[in-house]
């Protein structure tokens, strides 16, 4: 596991990269149980691995999950999301048949999501340090 901290290198590129990410379950069913957000950090960690990213933290309630992630800029986050709520999706009923009672339809999550970039310094601080700079007469 990285440390959520540490500075990472890529091929050509050093970064420190986090997304905040929400996921709603369709309708805001209440969904979820304990075991079935068991099984979701269990395949969010191993969708976040094969796109070369980390799932620092995890948690939920009945009707939606939060993820934080720190992930490689060559990552889309829309693909990852795709990923991760199809995953998730596929396995949970797969593992938990019951879901299939409270579902509305057949979809598991609403079609959108929260991404918000976290992490490093307030974008004041940064706007700042850019307008310091010296810039050649």
């Amino acid at each position: 596991m990285i440390n959520s901290q540490e500075i990472r290198t890529g091929r050509h590129c050093v970064f420190n990269m986090h997304v905040h990410l929400v996921f709603v379950a369709k309708y805001r069913r209440d969904v979820f149980s304990k075991d079935m957000l068991l099984t979701m950090q269990e395949v969010f960690g191993r969708v976040c691995i094969d796109f070369e990213a980390e799932l620092v933290e995890f948690n939920g309630e009945h009707d939606h999950v939060h993820l934080l992630v720190n992930y490689p800029p060559k990552v889309a986050i829309s693909s990852l999301v795709n990923s991760l709520k199809g995953a998730s999706s596929r396995i949970l009923r797969k593992k938990h048949p019951e879901i299939r009672n409270k579902l509305w339809g057949n979809a598991l999550w609403s079609p959108s999501y929260f991404a918000s970039s976290c992490g490093g310094a307030p974008i004041g601080i940064i706007k700042q340090y850019i307008q310091q700079q010296q810039t050649p007469h």
